[in-house]
């Protein structure tokens, strides 16, 4: 197991660390926002979980990814990214669909998340700035 986790690239391992804490940092945030609006309850906290937890890690699987199609040719890497870009937003979309269908998640706590590794990426010039 650890001759795989050395496989990843540090770049990975540092960009999707840091998409995991703005994950986590906007989560806290977003289940204060329910708590405010009085409509805190522990749906909230298990839609956050399920859109948090694919959020992050559909950013790993996409730098997995890139480290994989930076080592192949031109037409097989675009393939690559291609099929993982499907394969991901399939995913998204299952869990999405899974957040509204069972009760026991909040349909929007779970797709707010979603959307939190986006706002990362759009913070992170004004953080990475400040190095």
């Amino acid at each position: 197991m650890l001759k795989r986790f050395d496989a990843i690239d540090p770049t990975v391992r540092k960009e999707s660390l840091y998409i995991a804490s703005v994950t986590g940092i906007l989560s806290l945030l977003l289940q204060a926002g329910f708590l405010v609006a009085r409509h805190w309850d522990y749906t909230v906290l298990l839609g956050n979980l399920l859109g948090g937890v694919t959020a992050a890690g559909n950013f790993f699987l996409m730098g997995i990814t890139v480290q994989k199609a930076v080592a192949k040719e031109k037409k097989p890497a675009a393939d690559l990214m291609k099929f993982s870009q499907t394969v991901r937003l399939l995913l998204q979309l299952v869990v999405a669909v899974l957040g509204f269908a069972l009760p026991c998640f909040n349909g929007y706590a779970v797709i707010i998340p979603l959307f939190f590794p986006r706002i990362g990426i759009m913070i992170r010039p004004f953080i990475k700035g400040k190095e």
